[in-house]
């Protein structure tokens, strides 16, 4: 039985420990402390602000400022931008799907042929009193047209101290064992984020758990699992990187007549404003495989 228990989010490896694996069984998510160094923390933020000072200008990249700040000043800086999507034409932000640490931790869940996926750099702006840099609780399987979830894993590292005042990250343990529940935009005053998708309904007295993390600590976590961040109440930005895996072996679904019909639809919308129309984008695109 224990066998069978741990079998059905972890991959047998000769990385994770026994009680590892137990967690993430269990809660969906785990912690690495002090996994991806301060160098290559370093190399992630100088790639970032030459992105951000148009130095920079990997094809294929989304750039999103904050709801609140889009009519605010347009100088090129690192305070204009919210978080950037799809680096993968970024050689020093691709960097981060590749490193040694971070996969032979990927491939417990995953299994060994990897391909990346939605890559993210968040860069959390201070809030402006909106609380528009809230991220609404979410399961990020919304976004992947692929399955099965449990073979689809996020890696996101703290690219410094994180904890709630800046707006650390909040899950609610277990929950990675639900189906994906229907998503929609929260109506909030100050506005809502694109793609911040929150769901509509859930047990507001699940436990929550919030997750104050070091420069370098990395949590590996399920598509499933609920999850979102507070609001920065801080004057400083807080940066985290990220990239969500999936083994070679997941298949493609139909969204069609789906939940997540409305996110290809917004997709696709946005790619034929950056390429022109007939874009051709679907959710399908976004897969890149790793050279290890």
């Amino acid at each position: 039985f224990l066998f069978f228990i741990l079998r059905q989010y972890t991959l047998d490896n000769n990385v994770l420990s026994l009680d590892q694996r137990k967690f993430y069984e269990e809660n969906g998510f785990l912690v690495i402390k002090n996994l991806v160094s301060d160098a290559d923390i370093q190399r992630f933020r100088v790639a970032f602000e030459k992105i951000c000072s148009k130095e920079s200008k990997p094809a294929g990249l989304i750039i999103i400022r904050d709801v609140s700040s889009v009519e605010s000043e347009n100088i090129p800086s690192e305070k204009t931008v919210a978080r950037i999507q799809d680096y993968q034409e970024d050689k020093e932000l691709f960097r981060y799907c590749t490193l040694p640490e971070v996969l032979k931790y990927v491939e417990c869940f995953t299994g060994p042929n990897v391909m990346a996926m939605h890559t993210m750099l968040i860069n959390k702006p201070p809030d402006t009193g909106k609380k528009t840099s809230r991220h609404p609780l979410h399961q990020d399987l919304q976004f992947f047209p692929f399955r099965p979830s449990n073979r689809i894993v996020c890696a996101w590292t703290a690219m410094e101290h994180i904890d709630r005042n800046n707006g650390c990250l909040a899950v609610l343990p277990g929950t990675h064992k639900l189906p994906l529940k229907p998503h929609n935009y929260p109506q909030w005053e100050g506005g809502v984020n694109i793609f911040y998708y929150g769901i509509q309904e859930y047990d507001q007295d699940h436990a929550r758990v919030h997750l104050v993390m070091e420069k370098g600590d990395t949590i590996f976590f399920h598509p499933l699992l609920i999850h979102g961040s507070g609001r920065n109440q801080t004057q400083g930005f807080r940066k985290a990187i990220s990239c969500h895996f999936a083994s070679a072996d997941c298949h493609y679904i139909d969204v069609k007549d789906t939940s997540q019909e409305h996110v290809e639809k917004e997709a696709v919308g946005i790619a034929d404003k950056l390429y022109g129309s007939d874009s051709g984008l679907d959710l399908k695109v976004h897969l890149h495989e790793i050279t290890k």
